[in-house]
């Protein structure tokens, strides 16, 4: 499987802006690529859309193997989970941004228990 190279903007977005931000960007990045009629990204729509999302610069073989190393169900295509949990795994810092915003949060409630 292919690997693809791109800029992991995805811990950046996570500090910013928090757990919760950063699923509701994940949605409308979704949204942008999906096909609209058929509810899901498809490599046609993956390549028409792309442009919007920065990867212009991806050649159709590794759209295709984008759609593949996402694709857990084997229908061709990623549904709105399969895309999350892709760009979750093609961002390993992401999980070392989520225990820091976990470690922060559970030190606010801290604080808010000893007022």
């Amino acid at each position: 499987m292919v690997h693809l190279e791109f800029q992991d903007l995805l811990p950046i977005m996570a500090r910013k802006l928090g757990g919760e931000g950063l699923i509701n960007e994940l949605c409308k990045g979704y949204q942008m690529l999906m096909d609209g009629e058929k509810g899901v990204i498809t490599i046609d729509s993956l390549k028409k859309n792309s442009e919007l999302m920065g990867l212009q610069d991806f050649s159709e073989e590794e759209l295709k193997n984008m759609i593949r190393e996402g694709d857990m169900d084997g229908d061709g295509a990623l549904d709105q989970i399969e895309f999350c949990i892709l760009m979750f795994r093609l961002s390993p810092d992401l999980l070392l941004v989520a225990q820091q915003l976990l470690h922060k949060a559970d030190q606010q409630q801290n604080i808010v228990h000893l007022k």
